[in-house]
């Protein structure tokens, strides 16, 4: 009897007390337990796929809503600014054209006080030229009627 007798008698025994041991079903058993937590373990991860799936389609609208919020809060934003901007502008018109419209008056108004002061002189000086004309007429002794002394003045004024 050789080595290989002894080894197959022994494959035989150990079979024969797995079988009397009920070996078999245990290992069915385990194997099904095994299973079964593998199967409730699939599917819980696709309910947390499903989950994740949701969540990221929650987070997806979020992130949209947020982008519109966003677009409306800067169109809101660059209305306003025209608006400002218009105003300003508007103001700057008539602050503009307030300052023209004050610096025409006192421009007027100065060409009005010029002329009169013109005019002023014209008539002191035509005053002091008729006197001294007269004076002198008066003083040489020949007194000449009016109309000659007023021409007289005249001529000297051109």
């Amino acid at each position: 009897m050789d080595n290989t007798f002894w080894a197959t008698v022994a494959l035989v025994l150990f079979f024969a007390l797995i079988v009397y041991l009920k070996g078999f079903r245990r290992i069915n058993a385990s194997l099904d337990d095994r299973a079964k937590r593998i199967q409730t373990e699939l599917e819980e991860a696709r309910e947390l796929k499903e989950e994740a799936k949701q969540q990221l389609a929650e987070y997806q609208r979020r992130r949209r809503e947020a982008e519109q919020e966003a677009k409306e809060i800067v169109e809101g934003a660059k209305r306003e600014s025209q608006a400002i901007l218009a105003d300003a502008k508007r103001k700057n018109e008539e602050f503009v054209q307030r300052r023209t419209a004050m610096a025409e008056q006192k421009i007027a108004q100065a060409e009005t006080d010029a002329i009169a002061e013109v005019r002023s002189t014209a008539v002191d000086v035509a005053i002091a030229a008729a006197t001294k004309i007269i004076a002198e007429r008066n003083q040489n002794g020949n007194p000449q009627p009016m109309s000659a002394s007023i021409d007289a003045v005249r001529s000297r004024l051109n």
